[in-house]
This record gives C-alpha cells, structure tokens and sequence, in this order.
C-alpha cells in the first residue's frame, strides 16, 4: 500500500518566504504506529524524494496528534518571479506513492 492510502492528509505549505512544511497526518492510531514502526519515513528517504540534502531536512514524529512534519528550504523564495508554487501547495506529491508493508 502507499502512504496516501494510510493517511487523513497529505499536504504542504509555506512555512515563510524561504521555507516549505510537510504534513503527514493521521485518523487513525493503528495506520499511524504502522507507518511509524516501518521505518520508512526518515530523512535519507525524504531526502531523495524532496530533492534536498538530508541535513536540510527538520524531521518531526508528533505522536500526539499522529503526524509527522518535515521542513525544508525553498528552492526559490516565495514570490520570486520563477517560483510556480506562490503558496507551496503542490510540492506534496512525491510523499503520496511512498510504498509501505501492508497492516499485520
């Protein structure tokens, strides 16, 4: 199964001018240990996926509110004339297909 199908919601988003967040959140506690207890989600991967060196990446597992936050820089400030993604909104799509074991 891929991460989207485990997850309440996938997004990310400006976490001002020169920096995205990541938020990986959860409904249910069984999905959320799950993908927690697979491994999979740890910066080497995040790395690749996000296209950043991993000592770039702010790594969170927020148990209590079942989500994982992942902070990286921006390639282009917000607002920069290049930039296609003002908001940060559509940088969360190489999280989605993340390939995790199926429940026990």
């Amino acid at each position: 199964m891929r991460l989207h199908e485990y997850t309440s919601l996938i997004r990310s988003k400006n976490a001002g001018p020169f920096s995205l967040t990541f938020d990986i959140m959860f409904s249910d506690e069984e999905m959320y240990r799950h993908v927690k207890t697979s491994g999979v989600l740890n910066v080497r991967r995040l790395a690749e996926l996000l296209c950043c060196s991993e000592n770039q990446i702010r790594f969170f597992e927020c148990d209590n509110a079942l989500a994982f936050k992942v902070t990286i820089p921006r390639a282009l400030p917000a607002g920069d004339p290049a930039d296609a993604d003002l908001h940060g909104g559509q940088q969360f799509a190489p999280l989605m297909d993340i390939e995790i074991g199926p429940l026990s």
